[in-house]
């Protein structure tokens, strides 16, 4: 369970296509939408 200001799977459809996908060079840490929510929070 996360907290509300989490995105939802429905938002997460809309935003998903509109980041920017960079030059893999390692796995990352955190998933965007993982950065995302703490943004919100």
């Amino acid at each position: 369970m996360g907290y509300s200001s989490d995105v939802t799977d429905k938002e997460w459809e809309i935003i998903e296509p509109l980041l920017q996908t960079l030059k893999k060079t390692r796995p990352p840490l955190w998933t965007k939408r993982q950065i995302l929510n703490g943004v919100f929070y």
